[in-house]
């Protein structure tokens, strides 16, 4: 059983589909094993996406983040990390296969509504951000 971490961004939250979108992992085999919905602090989001600060769109992605609350969760199934990208779509909407999430509910590249862990290292990394292993329930 593999975990991933997935985020709805604050433009989804702010247009009330956290439970469109929950449902959209939930029907392609994730099941949701933790959440919590947070507002990210300026810090919280630096440190977050400290891998991308020497990137020209860092400081919009983290202004972005902390625009207003998100919710965060850790998904469980086989193969949950290839199978949460998928379920999301490509990172440009335009791009994105009809029916992802993406696809539906994001505005733009900036605005895409989810980020999900791209590996296995990043999704532990991205989980122990978030996560103490006690908040994690076990299927």
């Amino acid at each position: 059983m593999e975990h991933t971490l997935s985020i709805i961004k604050p433009d989804a939250f702010a247009k009330k589909h956290v439970g469109e979108i929950l449902s959209r992992f939930e029907s392609n085999g994730l099941t949701i094993v933790a959440a919590k919905v947070k507002h990210l602090t300026k810090d919280e989001a630096e440190e977050f996406y400290a891998v991308h600060k020497d990137r020209a769109f860092f400081n919009d992605l983290v202004s972005f983040m902390i625009s207003g609350p998100v919710m965060v969760q850790v998904l469980a199934g086989e193969d949950a990390i290839k199978k949460n990208r998928e379920v999301m779509g490509d990172t440009d909407p335009q791009k994105a296969a009809s029916g992802t999430i993406r696809a539906d509910f994001a505005e733009n590249i900036d605005a895409n509504a989810v980020h999900g862990s791209d590996g296995p290292e990043t999704a532990k990394t991205e989980i122990d951000y978030f996560f103490n292993p006690d908040e994690i329930i076990s299927i």
